[in-house]
């Protein structure tokens, strides 16, 4: 196993860990049939995972990020020199076995995902990556997103926020279901659930803008600092930790991609932190989200501008 170079300067730094980061393959086809032979009509390559895609879009706003996580193989080569050339810093475990994962995304009349499984990710491996973290300073951002490997503990988020509870570090936390539930008592800066996987931690369905609001507040109950719930067509709301609730609208335009908008959000929301406080971040981050969600890809810098100026 080996790692990426890592090298600690003196300024404050946000980081991204994707345990299970993946080479994107995007095939557009006119028509999809099973059972036989199809032919594409346009392909994209992307290299991505939750906080990849967190550190791509920061990079598109100017904000410097340190990517980190786990590669394996030619896949995982592949992945390190993408993110470099976005802008990111790429600081990787290298794991000896296997290759990170592939992803395979039809877009068609429907959109069709086959995602790989990753390589397995052992207890040394683990530990470089504790070791990594560890060198993180007062003042500095660690975003913790997406699922986790079979191969590591349900609990390792915890494990993590237990580790640096002792530092001044502004944690943030995008996962789904008891991954979420159980790092609350670790009091994350900020929390990032879909008012569909809102309803799902407490097994209701949310119908309305007072619902998200008292859901919302339940877990800020719980322990998490700041609220940010994203409503797709419905916009996204903000419960702050003053208790203040924020209501954003959404962006105008046509959907092309749904992956990466939440992800895209949340980079646009830390970005907006450093500038203009929870209404420019809200603003920042409805816009990214959009940005992407009209877009093949990820958002760009142009049309995140266009978009915020209507808001």
């Amino acid at each position: 196993m080996t790692t990426t170079t890592d090298t600690k300067g003196g300024d404050i730094m946000i980081y991204t860990v994707t345990f299970n980061p993946a080479v994107d393959y995007v095939v557009h086809t006119e028509g999809m049939k099973l059972g036989c032979v199809n032919r594409s009509s346009a392909e994209e390559i992307y290299f991505g995972g939750k906080g990849i895609n967190v550190s791509a879009v920061l990079a598109e706003l100017g904000v410097k990020s340190r990517a980190m996580g786990f590669t394996a193989g030619f896949t995982g080569k592949a992945i390190e020199q993408g993110v470099c050339s976005m802008g990111i810093e790429a600081d990787f475990v290298r794991l000896e076995k296997g290759n990170s994962r592939i992803n395979i995304k039809i877009k068609s009349a429907e959109e069709t995902e086959l995602n790989g499984q990753g390589p397995d990710i052992d207890d040394k491996a683990l530990d470089s990556l504790f070791e990594k973290l560890d060198r993180l300073d007062a003042g500095d951002t660690l975003i913790l997103a997406g699922s986790i490997p079979k191969s590591l503990p349900s609990d390792i988020y915890e494990h993590i926020l237990e580790r640096l509870s002792n530092k001044d570090i502004m944690t943030v936390v995008d996962a789904e279901g008891e991954l979420l539930m159980k790092v609350l008592k670790y009091r994350p800066f900020l929390i990032k659930p879909n008012d569909y996987e809102l309803g799902g931690l407490f097994g209701k369905e949310i119908n309305s803008d007072e619902d998200i609001a008292f859901y919302a507040a339940e877990l800020q109950k719980a322990g998490a600092r700041n609220v940010l719930v994203s409503m797709a067509e419905r916009g996204a709301f903000l419960l702050d930790e003053s208790g203040k609730k924020y209501r954003c609208g959404v962006c105008s335009g046509t959907v092309k991609n749904s992956v990466g908008a939440g992800d895209s959000m949340l980079a646009g929301f830390i970005a907006g932190l450093s500038q203009g406080g929870f209404e420019y971040a809200l603003k920042l981050g409805t816009a990214c989200g959009g940005a992407t969600a009209f877009s093949d890809g990820l958002a760009k810098r142009a049309l995140i501008d266009e978009l915020l100026k209507t808001l």
